[in-house]
This record gives C-alpha cells, structure tokens and sequence, in this order.
C-alpha cells in the first residue's frame, strides 16, 4: 500500500514537512509519480515494531519496585 506525503505524516504523527526533509535525505524511500511523492507503506513495519518493543521494555523497568536492601546506605 502506497501513501501520500500527508498520510505518512499522519501515520508516524510527524508535520508533513519532516516527511518532505526525510525523502530528500534519503531516510525515507519514495518515488515520484509526476505529481507527489508516493511512499510505500510497509517500509516503517520494523521501526513501528521496534519502538513498541522498546516502549514496553521501558514500561517494565520503570514498573520495577525498588529493592530494600540492607546494604545500601542512605547518604543524605
């Protein structure tokens, strides 16, 4: 599936003209239809998952409860 340069903005919530920038240094893979950049959909499937996975990592290690440990000290 293929979309437009507003559509992947909508997609990964960033300003449209951040997409614009990201095609032009090559971050994001485009083509040209004559008219507008066509973007094809599924290149951000492994980044969309990867911020997830971290997301859910970092959710975890702050659900972490602190340890009472005898040996830590309370240097105040």
């Amino acid at each position: 599936m293929y979309l437009t340069v507003e559509e992947t903005a909508e997609y990964l919530s960033l300003a449209p003209e951040v997409i614009k920038y990201l095609i032009q240094e090559k971050k994001i893979r485009a083509l040209f239809d004559g008219e507008q950049y066509i973007i094809y959909k599924d290149q951000f499937d492994t980044h969309l998952e990867q911020v997830e996975l971290i997301k859910k990592q970092i959710e975890e290690y702050l659900s972490e409860p602190i340890s009472e440990d005898i040996d830590i000290k309370d240097e105040d």
